[in-house]
């Protein structure tokens, strides 16, 4: 018996494959007679080494079909067209589960720690308590630049010099208590990762269980893009850290020891200035400390911890979306501080990531998430905004979409 070619089976919509299902059962259970096998003709295209249609040299013959073939045809071109839409089936419902998000209530206002959360959340605390007094410090930092400009304009002059001297140490003196509350602030974010990742709860059940924990994930987040929101506008931290570095080496060099020194050495001078030279240090911190955690954790998957921080991101979004759910905010400030996290945790993300949080395969939806910081009044977003623009790491790379990029211009 010769070999018959099949036709090319056509991707199908939906409704077709139902219909040809049907009719593929209905000609596989005709029962035909022996003696008279049931034949359908079918055209059959016979090619040579061109396609037909373009030489012309393609002979199309009109042979006889078994029933059979054509419920196997039938049945073929049912199951690939089935799988072409399964596989946009799955997109779309991926796609709808990553815009929906987590739904639940994350109380910022009056979360309190259960028993099992008591022991983190009062280191934690403990941390916390000092951070709006230093951001208090660092928005009335004024710095020591007219001193400054004065003992450099008069080098001469051993009054200035004393005098730009004794206005920079005391600024010092600030700057380093802040790189230390950084160190301390480190340590805090370590605990509360090792809380809201631990098995064998996954993170978004963490962050619903654990309220308390998440909210002081939440401050963490706030107060870093408040500190570093406020020291990119103060340039006076570093001319007046250059300027006491400078000094220091100056007097180094002639063998003269100035009482400061002893307080901030050079080992912890050298520190400090790797750290005030980020445009962002307190998101650097965050980032190098979650980027420890992960690799110091191998047991642990990396997808627990960024998937904690989607989570994150995900719930402010989908509590500023919702009505219900902006309604129990009493406080209109709790919608500016829940917009402010969301920015925090993606720009966190973004930069422990390997893709970052821009990527088709982010599971941060950011279309969303840019959405309802423009729906709000531009005077208290327009800085959240540029930090997505200016300090994330993936905004620029190949694999964000142009519609994301034109959302931000």
């Amino acid at each position: 018996m010769g070999l018959r070619l099949l036709p090319r089976t056509p991707i199908l919509g939906l409704n077709h494959c139902i219909a040809l299902l049907a009719a593929a059962r209905r000609l596989s259970s005709l029962r035909s007679a022996p003696s008279a096998p049931s034949l359908i003709a079918a055209p059959i295209s016979i090619l040579g080494g061109k396609r037909a249609g373009r030489t012309g040299s393609a002979l199309l013959l009109a042979a006889p079909l078994p029933r059979s073939h054509l419920a196997v045809m039938l049945f073929s071109s049912c199951f690939f067209s089935c799988r072409f839409h399964m596989g946009n089936l799955l997109k779309v419902l991926t796609y709808n589960e990553l815009e929906q998000g987590p739904n639940f209530f994350l109380d910022f206002e009056n979360a309190q720690p259960t028993e099992a959360e008591t022991v983190v959340w009062n280191q934690v605390n403990a941390v916390l308590e000092e951070s709006q007094g230093v951001l208090a410090e660092l928005q009335s930092y004024t710095g020591a630049g007219q001193e400054i400009r004065e003992a450099i304009q008069n080098p001469g002059d051993l009054r200035l010099q004393e005098r730009a001297w004794s206005a920079v140490c005391p600024l010092v003196a600030k700057l380093k208590r802040f790189y230390e509350f950084s160190l301390r602030l480190e340590n805090a974010l370590r605990s509360l990762l090792e809380a809201l990742t631990c098995p064998p709860y996954p993170p978004t059940q963490h962050l619903e269980r654990e309220q308390a924990l998440a909210k002081q994930f939440a401050e963490i987040l706030h107060f870093t893009l408040s500190f570093d929101e406020l020291k990119m506008t103060n340039p006076a931290i570093q001319n007046d850290f250059s300027y006491y570095r400078r000094t220091i080496s100056r007097n180094r060099i002639n063998n003269l020891q100035l009482d400061a020194e002893s307080e901030v050495n050079n080992e912890m001078a050298n520190r400090m200035s790797l750290f005030y030279a980020e445009a962002t240090p307190m998101l650097k911190t965050l980032s190098n400390a979650t980027t420890k955690f992960v690799s110091e954790n191998k047991t642990l998957p990396i997808e627990d911890t960024t998937d904690c921080l989607s989570t994150m991101a995900c719930v402010c979004r989908v509590m500023l979306e919702t009505p219900e759910y902006r309604s129990r905010f009493t406080n209109t400030e709790t919608l500016l501080f829940c917009m402010r996290v969301m920015v925090g945790v993606i720009i966190l993300y973004d930069h422990v990531h390997p893709v970052g949080a821009f990527a088709k395969t982010s599971k941060i939806y950011m279309k969303g998430c840019i959405k309802v910081l423009k729906d709000q009044p531009s005077t208290s977003t327009e800085g959240l905004l540029n930090a997505l623009r200016y300090t994330t790491r993936h905004l620029n790379d190949d694999t964000t979409s142009k519609q994301i990029r034109a959302l931000l211009q």
